[in-house]
């Protein structure tokens, strides 16, 4: 999210009626530094938003954005670096890879089309969904289906095409990203790349205490959505925390009745208040729900008699819940400061979102990246 959040800004401060040119990577084969649907937008001025690559395929994509903007013609670009001297492009890619790149021109101030989408989600905080056909004998290049936050779809097509990209949509329903081959009314094929853009991850900080500082700056920095809730009002300040989306001063024993937090499922909640008892009155209100991740700052021992103290009032956690309960929260990289305790808690979020271990990337036996979900044709 915090490269959309990066290409809405970008976008909405080009005149209305501006050609911009937006690059999404539709396809990977072999090793690429990243996957389907990263995007960079590109302006008449040449700055851009977001990144398609480890910053090895920027310069060539700006070359393409010019010409695509200047013509209006969208264009599918292969950039292929499995050879073992890279003469075809000169690039220097090194990733052993074949990555395929839609560039396509977009105009500032369209309502209907993807930029003003991507903002709808970013300003709503919903999920939006995209199916774009990137490789097809009959359809052209860039056809496209949204389905905005609202629940409306549209499309730059009609009739059986849209619908076979809706379908594609509902079949896919439950993948971030997947790239498939789909069969289209005159029964020809086409590649899509379907998306899911995801809202602003929602983080909560209990404890408004200096060290809960960096953690707010680091999280705002992947584009998550920060709220941070302490009890006393010298410190629930937006002023000691300028990055975060919201400050509040609120008890524990508030929270059930106040309209201002909510905990979404996908949640993220950081327990940093350094007092007991407010600890332990957090837990009380957070033990029913059903949320990603709950990190309690100090050792072992403080956890296990914080849920003592509550199991005594017969207030537990489920089997389930506990698995999501990390108390000491972070990584063991040995942190100490402030700055390195936050590294260390949104390393170990970070992890658990992506369903990793956090181990060191030497030691991990399978590729860096997941497989994409994608069908490759073998020739």
């Amino acid at each position: 999210m915090k490269t959309i959040q990066a290409i809405v800004e970008l976008a909405g401060a080009a005149p209305s009626g501006e050609v911009l040119a937006m690059a999404t990577v539709m396809k990977v084969r072999g090793s690429s530094y990243r996957r389907p649907g990263a995007r960079m937008l590109v302006n008449t001025a040449g700055r851009s938003a977001g990144m398609i690559s480890g910053g090895c395929l920027e310069n060539d994509v700006r070359e393409h954005a010019r010409a695509v903007m200047a013509t209006g013609k969208r264009v599918l670009v292969t950039y292929d670096s499995t050879a073992p001297e890279d003469i075809v492009f000169g690039l220097g890619l090194g990733c052993n890879g074949i990555v395929q790149v839609l560039i396509e021109p977009l105009t500032a101030g369209d309502e209907t089309g993807l930029l003003a989408f991507l903002a709808a989600c970013v300003a709503r905080r919903q999920m939006g969904r995209i199916a774009t056909i990137f490789q097809s004998d009959s359809a052209p290049l860039g056809t496209r289906v949204l389905r905005w936050p609202d629940g409306r779809v549209t499309s730059t097509s009609t009739g059986a095409v849209t619908a076979a990209l809706v379908h594609s949509l509902r079949e896919n329903a439950a993948r971030r990203n997947a790239v498939r081959n789909i069969t289209l009314p005159d029964a020809t094929s086409a590649g899509v790349l379907i998306e899911t853009v995801a809202p602003p991850l929602p983080l909560t900080i209990f404890g408004a205490g200096d060290d809960a500082i960096p953690l707010a700056q680091m999280a705002k920095l992947l584009g998550w959505h920060v709220t941070v809730i302490d009890a006393r009002p010298a410190y629930a300040t937006p002023g000691r925390f300028p990055a975060a989306d919201a400050v509040h001063c609120l008890r524990a024993e508030e929270l059930p009745e106040s309209q201002q937090v909510v905990f979404p499922h996908e949640s993220m909640i950081m327990i940093m208040t350094h007092n007991f008892t407010h600890d332990r009155e957090v837990l009380r209100v957070l033990a029913p729900r059903a949320l990603r991740y709950i990190g309690i700052l100090g050792p072992k021992s403080r956890t296990t008699r914080l849920l003592d103290d509550l199991a005594e009032e017969g207030i537990t956690f489920t089997d389930e819940a506990l698995t999501r309960l990390h108390g000491p929260a972070g990584l063991d990289i040995g942190a100490e400061t402030p700055e390195e305790i936050a590294v260390s808690i949104i390393g170990e979020m970070q992890a658990v979102l992506s369903q990793r271990h956090g181990g060191a990337l030497r030691d991990r036996k399978a590729p860096i990246h997941d497989p994409v979900d994608q069908t490759i044709p073998t020739t």
